[in-house]
């Protein structure tokens, strides 16, 4: 930072990276707890609409992943292999995420809102040999998941019917870990070896692999102290919040394990950490969040703006309703001045926010030590040399002007390289810099404020979006033949991904059917809220679509919504 852009405030504490040689994020969460305070402390809880509470113990859970690991070990899933999971939130999600890097596999998490067609071109970039996912799923996506690219096997999680296709092993999961009496050691990676594989839109119309090594466990390190506020158990804060019982913290997380936000904060971190974790699966509403709180005496909350927005607005919980409560956390989108302020005025809490991205997961972020500024990110979390740049010249930009925030490749947090894409990864990395594509400016006293991408990814209701991925699939469509999709403002903090329309000349077709071919084919986060027919778009002189310049003011008809 040039000395412009220095804060006038008091310096964070100097921060060193430790950073071991060999590392396992599995060993990490799980083994790394056995002989100490922490081994038959519950790891997690599993609040189930359907299957009820479930939980696990650190030491239940070190001896559970070691098992999934020979399992691999006995299908002969080598070591770098991948293994693709679909699981809803359930113990066996921890089981496999970090069982398979146990193995020195590479997990790949994906989400359960994926359609089959989606799951299957991960599965085929991935190159998965294994699939973990639950019976139910299976039914339903066995057919076109089995026999194609190269899947060998499906593990099938949690109660139903054990249904074989051609093509592909079906092994119930349960059994067959029950079936092991004993396991080799963990596999020894190196902090650089492939961990995991997260999905994230890409402006190819195709989600891309982000590849991370079991260093990003380290990486994340600033966070526990910078953003998360773990405590010492036996010390409550001022206002005597807090277990203070000798508990350790308890965090509650609204979010599913398969996006990167919630795959770090309610899973890999708070394990590495020996603290429990609360998630919850089913259907939800604005009250599940302050009841699991109270139920648990959960410390720290977790969520996107969205839900503590309809917490706000649909609920009449107080600070009086969850005691215990010290601490809460936001990322995922901006979160307004008027819910923090509300959330201040109801529950006596700060809403702390940080701002992330799947390369590099959580790394600006507002902070204890500093007085949160509304509006802005807060601070790149110290160890994190954050620099703002000019991407033409690699100059620092000055207080109040715009750059591109850059990621020294040397920190341990940031990705290995994108899969499959080396082109797209040289493209990110200048001169021992990544672009993030990010832009922000810092003000006077050093606070970040974030701008955004200068691209046309919408982030909606805590997702991004790539209207790349949604204009392919709408465009496959025999009556479409052109499209564009853009983010709508639908109130106060309500982002929608709508999509505009062009129809073929002759062709006969509704907005409301290109809204059901939209839901049938994609996630239903991405499907389309809204579709206008339009005979047009903005242009540029060449042909290229002005998307900022699309409004309703160009359709001519739109579905019902």
């Amino acid at each position: 930072m040039t000395p412009s852009n220095r804060s006038a405030l008091a310096p964070f504490p100097p921060w060193k990276w430790e950073v071991p040689a060999r590392l396992n994020i599995g060993v990490a969460c799980t083994d790394a707890h056995l002989g100490t305070a922490a081994a038959d402390r519950v790891a997690m809880i599993v609040e189930d609409d359907a299957l009820g509470t479930s939980s696990i113990t650190y030491r239940a859970l070190a001896e559970r992943t070691s098992r999934f690991a020979q399992l691999l070990r006995n299908l002969g899933i080598g070591a770098g292999e991948r293994v693709l999971i679909r699981l809803p939130n359930a113990i066996d999600y921890p089981t496999a995420f970090l069982g398979a890097m146990k193995r020195g596999a590479v997990s790949v998490p994906t989400s359960t809102l994926l359609t089959a067609e989606e799951v299957e071109y991960l599965a085929h970039d991935s190159g998965a040999q294994a699939i973990v996912i639950d019976k139910a799923a299976w039914k339903a996506m066995g057919p076109q998941l089995a026999g194609k690219e190269s899947l060998r096997f499906a593990l099938l999680s949690g109660p139903g019917e054990t249904l074989p296709f051609d093509g592909v092993e079906v092994i119930d999961l349960e059994g067959a870990l029950s079936a092991i009496a004993r396991w080799e050691p963990p596999a020894d990676t190196a902090i650089d070896d492939p961990a995991y594989l997260v999905y994230t839109s890409g402006t190819t119309g195709y989600p891309k692999g982000v590849l991370h090594g079991h260093r990003s466990l380290i990486g994340r390190t600033p966070a526990a102290a910078y953003w998360f506020d773990f405590q010492d158990p036996r010390s409550p804060d001022a206002q005597g919040r807090g277990n203070g019982a000798g508990e350790v913290d308890r965090i509650v997380h609204s979010g599913k394990f398969n996006w990167t936000y919630v795959l770090g904060s309610a899973l890999m971190d708070p394990l590495y950490r020996g603290k429990t974790m609360i998630a919850h699966e089913g259907k939800n509403d604005a009250a599940t969040w302050p009841r699991l709180i109270a139920k648990h005496g959960a410390t720290i909350f977790i969520g996107v703006p969205t839900v503590y927005r309809q917490i706000l607005q649909k609920t009449a919980f107080t600070t009086a309703d969850v005691p215990t409560l010290r601490h809460c956390m936001s990322a995922g989108e901006h979160l307004s001045d008027e819910v923090f302020g509300l959330w201040k005025e109801r529950f006596g809490l700060d809403i702390f926010e940080a701002v992330g991205m799947s390369e590099f997961s959580y790394y600006l972020s507002q902070s204890k030590l500093r007085p949160i500024r509304p509006g802005s990110a807060g601070f790149p979390q110290p160890g994190h040399d954050v620099r703002l740049l000019d991407p033409e010249t690699l100059e620092e930009v000055a207080a109040g002007e715009e750059g591109m925030i850059c990621i020294p490749e040397s920190d341990p947090g940031l990705f290995l390289r994108y899969w499959n894409l080396p082109e797209e990864t040289a493209k990110q990395r200048h001169d021992g810099w990544f672009f993030t594509g990010d832009y922000a400016r810092y003000d006077a006293d050093g606070y970040l404020w974030f701008l955004g991408r200068k691209d046309d990814i919408i982030k909606s209701f805590g997702y991004r979006v790539s209207p790349y991925e949604i204009e392919r699939v709408l465009k496959s469509h025999p009556a479409v033949a052109d499209c564009a999709c853009v983010g709508e403002e639908a109130g106060r903090d309500k982002l929608l991904v709508v999509a505009y329309v062009i129809p073929h000349p002759g062709q006969s077709v509704t907005p409301d059917e290109l809204a059901a071919f939209g839901h049938e084919h994609l996630a239903s986060y991405k499907a389309p809220k809204v579709v206008y027919l339009a005979r047009d778009f903005p242009r540029t002189r060449n042909g290229k679509i002005l998307r900022r310049d699309i409004t309703p003011a160009i359709a001519i008809s739109r579905s019902a919504g």
